[in-house]
């Protein structure tokens, strides 16, 4: 059997070991508890088992190592290289009640296209994977770093990728990173099979669904895959997600100047999410001012802040749960959509 994850791969070796039982539990509290993380500094083991353990699975705990971080009022982007010679970015973000949220990368750049994505401007390297994923987060626990929640909005379709269901169960294990389901947001542009595997495997978990147009032919031609994963049908896998769960489904709307930001669209937004039914109250819009970058074209645009406010105003008249959200980031390129693996 394919061993999937560090964890296994230790749990596994010291089975092999004939090592006793309670020494997986020394390893994990090494590295969950007494944030260590190095093999050899585990001086509770024997020098022998530290010696195996550093040759099975390398001197560090933390497979992605951090070569850049770049630092910026409540932000701090991490850029990470693996080991297979790419770099994928993850984002902390510290609010000033001290809460701290990251935003981590799925996949190395990403293969679907949007147009006004920086990450999609490179294209699919590959999947990362489920240690991958998680050691964006175990490098800063083992700084010192609570990990208070975690959102799949870095690089990459969350839900293109399966090892992300291998993470979250990483990240929701009470003994290895104990986060609960309700602080950990999935981001989907509308991958039909994925929404429904996290409904009914990790139904706790938070869901967002990228729109950005209320119009199908205007959807695909800001996100190709709105052709294979039409407005409807993702809308319709998303009622059964209400109804299955009991948990709100954000919208997530970035607004583009001139290009979706009409009074028009607000209605259409509107028009889309009245009318679902009794779970239709579950649906909740965030609004993302739009964040340029080098590689972005030029014709997107940040919508103004009337515009804005007008959209809002639409919107709210017709009863839609409404967030702008706060911008952090976009001074370092860290902010939605700018992820870019710079070196």
């Amino acid at each position: 059997m394919k061993l999937v994850s560090k964890y296994e791969t230790i749990r596994q070796l010291l089975i092999d070991l004939k090592q006793p039982l309670f020494r997986y539990k020394q390893v994990i509290d090494a590295i969950f508890k007494q944030s260590i993380g190095e093999y050899e500094r585990m001086t509770m083991l024997p020098q022998s088992l530290r010696n195996e353990l550093t040759r099975t699975l390398g001197p560090r705990v933390c497979s992605m190592a951090p070569v850049k971080e770049i630092t910026s009022s409540q932000v701090s982007k991490v850029l990470y290289a693996t080991k297979g010679g790419e770099f994928v970015e993850a984002v902390q973000l510290t609010y000033e009640r001290g809460w701290k949220s990251y935003c981590i990368s799925s996949q190395c750049g990403c293969g679907f296209g949007c147009k006004f994505c920086a990450t999609g401007t490179i294209g699919l390297k590959r999947n990362l994977t489920a240690d991958e994923i998680t050691d964006q987060l175990l490098h800063f626990r083992l700084n010192g770093h609570a990990l208070d929640s975690v959102s799949f909005m870095g690089m990459g379709e969350a839900l293109a990728n399966p090892n992300v269901f291998t993470a979250l169960t990483i990240l929701t294990d009470p003994k290895l990173f104990g986060l609960g389901h309700r602080r950990i947001t999935i981001s989907t542009i509308g991958l039909l099979p994925g929404i429904d595997k996290l409904t009914r495997e990790f139904p706790q978990v938070n869901l967002t669904f990228s729109l950005h147009s209320p119009f199908d032919d205007q959807r695909s031609e800001l996100m190709p895959i709105n052709d294979r994963f039409p407005i409807p049908d993702v809308l319709n896998a998303l009622d059964r997600h209400i109804r299955h769960t009991g948990r709100k489904v954000y919208i997530a709307y970035i607004l583009l100047r001139g290009v979706n930001d009409s009074i028009k669209h607000a209605e259409a937004v509107a028009g889309l999410l009245r009318g679902r039914g009794p779970g239709e109250h579950l649906y909740h819009v965030n609004l993302i001012p739009y964040n340029s970058t080098e590689v972005t074209p030029e014709r997107y645009r940040a919508s103004d802040a009337l515009q804005i406010e007008a959209f809002v105003q639409v919107l709210k008249s017709k009863g839609i749960s409404i967030t702008v959200r706060t911008q952090f980031g976009s001074d370092i390129n860290a902010a939605c959509g700018q992820l870019y693996r710079t070196q």
